[in-house]
């Protein structure tokens, strides 16, 4: 069908072409020639093709609403068959997606339609210019394609309304059997006991007469199938096994030599021993089974109960694993609780007896059901198994499990915490009543969850626990694990402890996905209700009218991680190798790397998006709304992003420049989206924004290339030659090679000073970054070369004069009516201090 929507698509679009040219003439009221033949028969064609895509989907469709019709009616049959309600809804969820995906075939090619007719417009009403034939042939062919995928999605839809119904019907089904099953009664009298003697008897017969047969059939028939079936599953068990402990084997032991191990050390082996060991004998006996069973091993009458009992050994493996790691009896350095010795075996013991209970049940209970027993057995050894396990917990109630207050694992323990004790004896006491009046599939089903579900609910919560403590900041490094990483790829503390960080979540994620799973089962559920939920949860998760697939967006990310990966490989590659050995200029490097590292990253996040199955266009009415808050808010972020690409366009500076920019002087360190890094010869680092540069005055002293001048101003006395202190300058300046010779340099004799003659030593220098040693270097040369030859360097010279009154000095006082000039200074009579001072400097000017 695929095919043929493509073959639609092509002539569709084939069809458009020849067209265009008669729709502008009909509209323009221009003379046309008549269309060739050709030309007529390409709509007709795509017609043909677009009818048969629609006949296809309607005979699925067809067959679809006949596959929906007979589970139905298998729904009906199968009522009270919970494994037959299960495939049937599998199946119901398989018809439910196919129809989804006719329906959702038939968009894109809908969306065309509606765009086509809309560029072809309405017919021309009476009265106006008839248009040509082929544009009516063409609007007549969509409209009636269009009216045939209406009708089809119009069914598929009301199919899938039609499958919802009767998978929301299977659902309730199997609840109310859930139920019914639970809550059934059954009256147990002394009759009942003696029917189940006897039927007891009768069973035992029945399955040792059909062990010794298939005993005897496998030593004849059978005997190297069984064998190398054993063999087969027991390698394959010693494989998993010994790859196991050479990758968790420290996790998996408990030293001896430790005395004192941590909490983490406790957590990880507990977890890790009780998960490894139990799926390398579950390894084991699944692999038997299939070997087994792949050699024609087992009969039908066999396989049943041979299943049981692996699966009753596996389960007492599993909790004695599980007790043993969690009380650890005989070593209370590495226990999880605080039980004393003989509390943490006797509730090892307790736990492992109610397991051997439940898992004897579970293997006879296959037993009668292979050998066809009658139900009031079944019934009376549930009664038996929900009795035991009621007494034991009511026993256990009254232990003295926990540790003495003076810590002490060998000393007599403490009782149970009240509010435990009474719980443990409430449960024991409610399975009891429960098996006496009659409800023995209730009081069944809660004892083995009190079991089963408890220890792996435990376990799970040990492994989440293990997690949270390697997460822990500086506890990871203090691992093995921690160790072996920081030392094999020399991390530092702060990776090592991000390593740990995501080795805490990976531990998360295999106890979650290891518990919930199993949980699941136990409480009913079967494999493949785990597989559609799983499906749902990862395909059509539903907000709103928005269907989010979590595994098109796991997709998305891992697409868009590679597609930002190889961006930044690619621009490593053309950095370090074309442009490096092509000898480009390092603005010109920088510019073609950002480039290169927006145009990826833009690429990968279009190909993430759109693995991601995202449609955009949902986005639009939201978007619409914040784009004012948006222009507003982020004006200036925009700004700063459209100034960084004119940059990286223009280049009016580029990386390694020395630029003058308002208050920042410096090197060009890095160009990026939002700002430019400016370098200060102090090392300091200034963040200028790039709207900044791309409006205000910068300038640029290596903008074409690095060659600029440089001066050197110096100060002679009065007294010294001019033309003696130019030649000096020019021989120094010209004895430093790097110096350029062209344009040569020269000497400025630029002012009379107040107090000095004024020079300026002017040269080139091709790399303006050689400045500041070639003038150090310069300036040493002329102090050494003017001492030398005698030539001064003046300082600012002042004379100061002091005048006092007549009468201070004993002068006769002049006439009244000689005008007295303004004392240079004045000098207080009292304690002497200059009130007034008036310097005259080198030139003769007087200044106050």
């Amino acid at each position: 069908m695929r095919l043929t929507n493509i073959l639609v698509r092509s002539f569709f679009f084939l069809a458009m072409a020849a067209a265009g040219a008669g729709l502008i003439h009909a509209q323009t009221l221009q003379p046309q020639p008549a269309p060739s033949q050709a030309e007529q028969q390409q709509p007709v064609e795509a017609g043909k093709l677009a009818s048969t895509a629609v006949e296809q989907a309607a005979k699925d469709l067809e067959k679809a609403k006949a596959a929906l019709a007979s589970l139905q009616g298998s729904v009906t049959q199968g009522a009270d068959d919970d494994d037959a309600l299960v495939a049937i809804a599998g199946k119901a969820d398989q018809l439910n997606r196919s129809a989804a995906t006719i329906t959702g075939s038939f968009g894109p090619r809908l969306d065309q339609i509606k765009a086509r007719l809309a560029e072809l417009g309405e017919p021309p009403k009476d009265g106006q210019p008839p248009e040509a034939e082929i544009v009516t042939t063409e609007r007549n062919s969509l409209t009636a394609e269009r009216a045939q995928i209406n009708a089809i999605t119009g069914d598929a839809d009301n199919l899938t309304a039609a499958v919802s119904k009767l998978m929301n019907e299977i659902v309730q089904l199997r609840r109310t059997l859930f139920a019914d099953t639970l809550l059934r009664r059954t009256d147990i009298s002394a009759s009942v006991l003696d029917d189940a003697a006897s039927a007891f008897t009768q069973e035992l017969t029945a399955f040792s007469q059909a062990l010794t047969s298939w005993l005897g059939f496998v030593l004849k028939f059978k005997s190297m199938a069984f064998l190398a079936a054993i063999f087969m599953s027991l390698a394959m068990a010693l494989i998993l096994l010994s790859g196991a402990y050479r990758v968790f084997g420290h996790y998996l032991q408990r030293r001896e030599t430790n005395e004192q191990p941590s909490y983490i050390s406790r957590l990880s082996i507990a977890f890790w021993s009780t998960l490894i060991r139990s799926f390398s004998l579950a390894a084991l006996l699944v692999s038997s089974y299939f070997f087994l069973d792949s050699f024609n091993v087992l009969r039908p009458d066999i396989a049943p109960v041979i299943g049981s009992l692996f699966g009753a050994i596996g389960l007492v493996y599993f909790v004695r694993r599980f007790t043993n790691a969690v009380f650890a009896p005989a070593e209370p350095h590495w226990r999880l609780v605080k039980l004393s010795n003989r509390g943490a075996s006797s509730l090892g013991a307790c736990l492992l007896a109610m397991a051997i209970v439940h898992a004897l049940d579970f293997f006879f209970g296959s037993i009668s059901e292979a050998m066809g027993s009658p139900l009031v057995l079944t019934v009376v050894r549930s009664l038996v198994a929900a009795l035991i396990i009621g007494l034991i917990l009511i026993a256990a109630s009254f232990g003295r499990p926990m540790l003495a207050r003076n810590g002490d694992p060998d000393a007599p323990g403490r009782h149970w915490p009240r509010g435990m004790a009474i719980i443990l004896r409430v449960l024991g006491a409610g399975l009891i009543i429960a098996a006496v009046t009659g409800y023995v599939g209730l009081a069944r089903f809660v004892a083995s969850q009190l079991i089963v579900t408890g220890a792996i609910v435990v376990t799970t919560y040990i492994g989440l626990l293990s997690g949270k403590a390697i997460s822990r900041t500086e506890t990871f490094g203090d691992t093995m694990p921690g160790r072996f990483l920081a030392r094999r790829f020399k991390l530092g503390p702060v990776a090592v402890d991000q390593v740990g960080l995501l080795v805490g979540f990976l531990i998360y994620g295999v106890a979650l996905a290891t518990g919930i799973p199993l949980i699941l089962l136990l409480w009913g559920f079967h494999v493949q209700d785990l597989v559609l939920i799983t499906y749902r949860l990862f395909t059509e998760v539903r907000l709103g009218g928005i269907t989010i697939s979590l595994l098109g967006i796991v997709t998305g990310i891992v697409l868009f991680a590679f597609g930002y990966l190889l961006t930044r490989w690619v621009q490593r590659w053309l950095d370090g190798n074309v442009m490096a050995r092509s000898h480009v200029d390092l603005g010109v490097r920088n510019s073609v790397k950002t480039g290169i590292g927006y145009l990826g990253v833009g690429i990968a996040a279009l190909i993430g998006v759109s693995a991601a199955g995202l449609d955009l266009s949902s986005f639009a009415l939201f978007a619409s709304a914040l784009s004012v808050g948006i222009g507003f808010g982020l004006q200036n972020i925009v700004s700063n992003f459209v100034s960084g690409l004119i940059l990286l366009v223009e280049r009016p500076f580029k990386v390694g420049d020395h630029v003058v920019s308002g208050t920042a002087e410096g090197i060009v360190k890095r160009i990026s989206v939002r700002a430019t890094e400016i370098e200060t010869f102090r090392k300091q680092s200034i963040i200028v924004p790039n709207s900044e540069l791309i409006n205000a005055q910068v300038g640029n002293w290596t903008h074409r290339n690095k060659m600029g001048r440089s001066e050197i101003p110096v100060s002679v006395s009065y007294h010294s030659d001019p033309q003696a202190v130019m030649d000096i300058l020019l021989e120094l300046v010209n004895a430093v090679p790097l110096v350029l010779r062209n344009p040569e340099p020269h000497v400025e004799f630029l002012r009379f000073g107040p107090y000095s003659l004024d020079f300026e030593l002017r040269f080139m220098l091709a790399d303006m970054g050689d400045g500041m040693k070639v003038r150090n270097d310069l300036r040493i040369a002329i102090l050494k070369r003017f001492r030398a030859d005698g030539i001064e360097i003046p300082l600012p010279q002042s004379d100061v004069v002091f005048h006092r009154p007549p009468d201070i000095i004993g002068a006769e006082p002049e006439p009244a009516d000689i005008e007295k000039p303004e004392p240079e200074a004045e000098i207080d009579e009292d304690d002497g201090r200059v009130r007034r001072l008036r310097s005259k400097t080198a030139d003769g000017n007087a200044k106050s």
